[in-house]
């Protein structure tokens, strides 16, 4: 093993988990797309942000669950109507 090379600044994790017994998940709030729209407009304005999708971070209740990194901000009951605050959050 060794420590590999760090090519993004910050790492935005999306949760878009989803249940096959259709129990309560992100997926189910419009994870997929929070996590599409996020990527891209991110894609666009800083390439050194990296958006990542996940499966479960365990915040089932109050999904759509989003992670910034590395300053350990959790999110919850994200919209695509909210990337824009995302946004802003991460750019801080």
């Amino acid at each position: 093993m060794r420590p590999a090379e760090k090519p993004y600044r910050k790492l935005v994790l999306v949760c878009t988990n989803e249940r096959e017994d259709g129990s309560n998940c992100c997926a189910q709030r419009g994870s997929l797309e929070v996590f599409q729209t996020l990527k891209a407009r991110m894609k666009e304005m800083d390439p050194t942000v990296r958006v990542s999708r996940t499966d479960c971070l365990g915040n089932c209740a109050t999904g759509t669950t989003v992670i910034l990194m590395p300053d350990n901000v959790w999110l919850g009951e994200v919209a695509v109507e909210d990337v824009p605050v995302v946004i802003d959050k991460i750019i801080e």
